[in-house]
């Protein structure tokens, strides 16, 4: 999702090329068919070849060069997908107004509640896009001797407890979890 400035720029940009080659197009026209008078009929360019001779032009030259790419580098970053979501509209939202909540926090409530169960070392979560759909991943590390079952229930009742709070049902929680190194291996009974 790109952000507003972004579409902003893009439309300056698209105003101004579009103004440009509008603009071009029509002096060339108009010069072509000689349908000002007073237009010359050649162009003198002798001040342009003066000004490469210069010791000065491969300077400017390659200065202008780098910060075209460093714009150009600027703006596909600009428009590279962000998974990440900042903000989710609640329920309840409608023309006098928007419901919204930031996602990192949410999703923080939520991997701490996950964290206080027995096994649960640490966790960690993030709002996220994928494949159009909204994914609370949340990332726990559990001991090797963590109970399994004590751990999914945590985990679904993080589920659930985000769910209450967000009062949506198109976002799908995804729960990873990693076991710490250092131990033997986990049993599920």
């Amino acid at each position: 999702m790109t952000s507003r400035a972004t579409i902003a720029v893009d439309r300056l940009a698209a105003l101004v090329v579009a103004v440009v080659l509008i603009a071009g197009g029509a002096a060339a026209f108009t010069w072509w068919f000689d349908l000002v008078s007073g237009l010359p009929r050649s162009i003198d360019v002798s001040a342009l070849t003066v000004a490469t001779s210069r010791s000065w032009w491969p300077w400017a030259a390659a200065v202008v060069g780098l910060l075209l790419v460093l714009v150009g580098l600027r703006w596909l970053v600009a428009h590279l997908p962000r998974r990440s979501v900042s903000h989710l509209t609640l329920p309840g939202s409608d023309r006098s107004g928007r419901l919204r909540v930031a996602a990192k926090p949410l999703a923080a409530a939520a991997a701490e509640s996950l964290a206080t169960a027995d096994g649960v070392t640490s966790a960690s979560g993030q709002v996220r896009r994928e494949r159009g759909q909204l994914v609370a991943a949340l990332r726990a590390t559990i001991t090797p001797d963590a109970d399994l079952e004590a751990v999914a229930r945590a985990t679904d009742r993080a589920a659930r407890e985000l769910a209450g709070v967000l009062g949506r049902d198109d976002v799908r929680c995804l729960v990873r979890l990693r076991v710490a190194p250092g131990g033997g291996t986990a049993r599920v009974s």
